[in-house]
């Protein structure tokens, strides 16, 4: 999350940061650091942790996550869904709040629900995560008699469905529909498995044109959202700037809680892809709040005499974890022996240290150590040894030839040479050190790996294509949802399970967990998980962050958590400048 500038680049962009900000001294504003662009604000994209915050802004669910009480809670929703089973379906029931209305005053029904879900499962959209995340609402079924409730049906049974259902933002039909021609296809038609061809359909293909046509992407405002903010500016690779509505239907509650409290009147994220530079605009008071610190400033900072005076400083033990995935459908890292020895290069408590100066904590997979009675404590940390590493390459067929090389033959007769790349954010120099060590280490024991910083632009489509052997990334989780199938079940792969690992029985534990209703059991079955994980080793879980902000003193009620990203923007109040 660094990007290391020297000499006149560094003081160009000190001296451009006012500009930057053109209403930095308001008092009404607060101000936060951002490494990098959301890329898009198109809320069936979310391709970043930056967009999904900007777009909980614009647009509201039907639930969301108290972060700091880390607990499920209604949104657009009155409360969570009233559950039945019939047969092999699951119905879940809501009822959208009375209050609730779109910008122009008109109520939020459950026909914008219905139409949401058809965009989201609609032929040429791109919308395949969301499409692929919520495969197991099958229809809805609208109530004749109340204009707000309504039915999801949904395949099979799962106590996620209970949550998942509702974690997708609501869109008007009234901005994208006005005609309401959508309501002519059923959602049960675009949900069935063969896939739907808009030639069929010619109502919605004129839709999909519509929809693509207003470049939702950097153009938000063409599709105005139930939340309580606005976007105003949004200069590319700068700022972004988000004006509190002065109607917003919530202000009208008796009893407001968070989610749906909105206090800062203006939120400008400021971005900064450099840290140094970042520093200086704390310091300097151009910026209110920085999140993830670089962990050495983080120390020096709280206990300087101004850094007390000037700022507050917090820290959480997260759900966010550093990885690195491997490809397993590319030579030579499609056998689990190969990825096994890759797994003892990484020096992960040098990398906590070197990166995290020691606020982070290792972890045996994709479970959290916080959650004792789901983590598998049986399972050894991983240790650096690349001696052992040695031994796993010659169990995987591998010969470590006179020029230090390693090669094997193939089936076919060739010979398969152990050479690999890294590919990863540009500018981050977490994973700038992290693939540094790797391709040390790797070198010492005689495997080159060329290091990809990609542009992060760039990057998703890379890591969808398969176009790299290692990639590193973060991820985000919580401790309430093990729903795996985004990253690592067969059927998402070329759309999130970046690398491309998924077997029958994989497949089939994958999502015996999701469905598995018994908590005792749910445990066994993450057990047995993070087991077959550290065997098959399509990824290395290297550590879990601990998070870190510092703040301007003025700013109260930040509501630190553990979950991204550590803080709730909405409920934050500026105290008056004395």
């Amino acid at each position: 999350m660094r990007r290391l500038i020297w000499g006149l680049g560094l003081y160009i962009l000190i001296g451009l940061l006012p500009a930057c900000n053109p209403q930095a001294s308001s008092s009404d504003a607060v101000r936060v650091r951002w490494v990098r662009d959301p890329e898009s604000l198109n809320p069936l994209i979310i391709p970043n942790d930056l967009a999904n915050q900007a777009i909980g802004l614009l647009y509201q669910n039907l639930l969301t996550v108290d972060n700091q009480k880390q607990v499920w809670v209604p949104w657009l929703a009155e409360k969570l869904p009233a559950v039945q089973h019939q047969d092999s379906l699951t119905l879940l029931t809501y009822r959208l709040r009375s209050a609730a209305r779109w910008d122009n005053g008109q109520p939020i029904v459950a026909q914008d629900v219905a139409f949401t879900l058809k965009v989201m499962n609609s032929p040429g959209l791109p919308n395949e995560a969301a499409r692929t995340r919520f495969s197991f609402i099958q229809d809805v079924r609208l109530d004749s008699t109340d204009a707000r409730q309504f039915t999801l049906v949904c395949r099979g049974r799962a106590p996620e469905y209970v949550h998942d259902s509702g974690d997708y933002p609501i869109l008007p039909e009234y901005a994208l529909d006005p005609k309401r021609e959508l309501r002519t296809i059923p959602l049960a038609v675009l949900t069935q498995p063969a896939p739907v061809s808009l030639s069929q359909y010619p109502v919605l293909a004129d839709f999909v044109r519509r929809y693509n046509a207003a470049n939702l992407d950097k153009n938000p405002m063409n599709l105005p959202g139930s939340g309580p903010y606005q976007l105003t500016a949004w200069r590319s690779g700068q700022a972004l700037t988000f004006r509190r509505k002065t109607n917003w239907w919530a202000d009208q509650l008796s009893v407001r809680q968070p989610p749906l409290l909105a206090v800062p009147k203006q939120i400008d994220f400021q971005i900064i892809p450099d840290n140094a530079t970042a520093l200086l605009a704390l310091r300097r008071g151009d910026i209110d709040l920085y999140p993830m610190v670089p962990a050495n400033e983080f120390d020096r900072l709280r206990t300087s005499e101004n850094g007390k005076q000037a700022l507050r400083f917090y820290t959480a033990d997260s759900y966010e974890m550093v990885l690195a995935g491997f490809n397993t459908s590319r030579a030579p890292l499609n056998d689990r022996l190969t990825r096994q020895a890759l797994n003892y290069l990484f020096d992960i408590q040098a990398l906590i240290k070197a990166t995290q100066n020691g606020m982070a904590y290792p972890s045996v997979g994709l479970i959290n150590p916080q959650e004792k009675a789901l983590y598998n404590d049986s399972l050894p940390l991983l240790t650096f040894a690349p001696q052992q590493a040695e031994v796993l390459l010659r169990q995987a067929n591998w010969a470590r030839q006179g020029a230090g090389n390693w090669t094997r033959p193939t089936a076919g007769g060739q010979i398969q040479a152990l050479e690999l790349t890294i590919t990863y954010r540009a500018g981050d120099a977490t994973f700038e050190t992290i693939a540094l060590q790797l391709r040390n280490a790797a070198a010492q024991i005689g495997i080159p790996i060329q290091l990809r910083p990609t542009e992060s632009t760039l990057l998703l489509s890379k890591l969808r294509a398969g176009d790299f052997d290692i990639y590193l990334r973060t991820l985000s989780g919580n401790p309430f949802a093990y729903d795996f199938s985004p990253i690592l079940h067969s059927s998402s792969i070329d759309i999130s399970n970046f690398t491309r690992f998924g077997t029958p029985a994989s497949d089939k534990l994958i999502k015996a967990i999701v469905r598995e209703e018994d908590p005792a059991r749910k445990a066994q079955l993450l057990r047995k998980f993070q087991v077959m994980m550290r065997t098959e080793s399509p990824i290395v879980v290297l550590f879990v962050y601990r998070y870190r902000l510092a703040a301007d003193r003025r700013l109260t009620n930040l509501r630190v958590s553990g979950l991204r990203p550590g803080y709730d923007i909405t409920t934050i109040e500026p105290l008056p400048e004395s």
